[in-house]
């Protein structure tokens, strides 16, 4: 049974949080003690973020468009802003289609494209074995070990009506940029992009034809500043592109279609 708030001293929990760096201490305070299943592990909790570890590590999950996602230390924690490019992918799958999450980290996008299109085909793949553990823990559908489309049946082949590509997008060189909690604690396979952080897309454009149903999306997110150059290598791979931007969650997302 989760930790009562009366029985432990919240207020000495956020102070540790608060002395610790956490801008949100109050929040993560809340989450932390209502998660902990015992004072020790409250305790431990409490210690490991104040230490530096993401509050979804503490946690063991993270909130993903209502959902509840499982994350294990070492797996990349899904972004809010990238509830927008599932939305995206929502607005044009059909029930029932094919999907593919590839790069799926903990499996956080096709499992939130999953609750609000229950019908699809779901597959996902990621490289981490970390991650396909954890994946495999929040979906109902296959998820595959290995590298981009390499471990994927190939039954799929020209079926996928849409294909979530969650591709690491940060130059190699702007990696020790990033946050402690990202760039200490989540696979340097899930950040780092090459050397112009476009690396993973272009192998993934490179394929994505093949495996694309006639009139299927690929969708993955990038920088703005990267945009321009993200659509040139996908338009170089044949698809049709448009961009679509939220400012309120600070997203790009690019919806590369093969032409039907």
């Amino acid at each position: 049974m989760p930790v009562s708030l009366s029985s432990v001293p919240l207020s000495a929990v956020v102070a540790r949080l608060r002395a610790a760096g956490c801008v949100f201490a109050e929040d993560e305070a809340e989450l932390i003690v209502a998660t902990a299943g015992t004072p020790a592990e409250l305790a431990t909790m409490v210690a490991r973020r104040a230490a530096g570890l993401p509050l979804e590590h503490v946690l063991g999950w993270a909130g993903f468009r209502g959902l509840r996602v499982s994350v294990d230390p070492g797996v990349f924690v899904p972004r809010r802003r990238t509830e927008f490019l599932v939305g995206q992918a929502a607005l044009r799958t059909p029930p029932g289609a094919v999907v593919v999450d590839l790069c799926c980290g903990s499996g956080a996008l096709g499992a939130a494209l999953a609750a609000a299109l229950p019908s699809i085909e779901l597959h996902a793949a990621d490289i981490d074995p970390a991650a396909v553990r954890c994946a495999r823990r929040n979906l109902d559908g296959p998820v595959y070990e290995g590298d981009l489309f390499a471990p994927l049946p190939a039954a799929l082949r020209g079926r996928v009506a849409t294909l979530l590509a969650n591709v690491p997008y940060v130059p190699t060189g702007e990696v020790a940029l990033l946050p402690a909690e990202a760039r200490e604690h989540e696979a340097r396979v899930a950040l780092d992009g090459g050397a112009d952080g476009l690396a993973v897309l272009r192998r993934v454009a490179g394929e994505a034809p093949d495996w694309l149903a006639p009139g299927g999306h690929l969708l993955f997110e990038t920088s703005d500043r990267q945009a321009a150059r993200a659509v040139a290598t996908v338009e170089a791979a044949g698809l049709r592109v448009e961009v679509a931007v939220c400012d309120e969650l600070d997203a790009t997302v690019v919806v590369a279609t093969r032409p039907a």
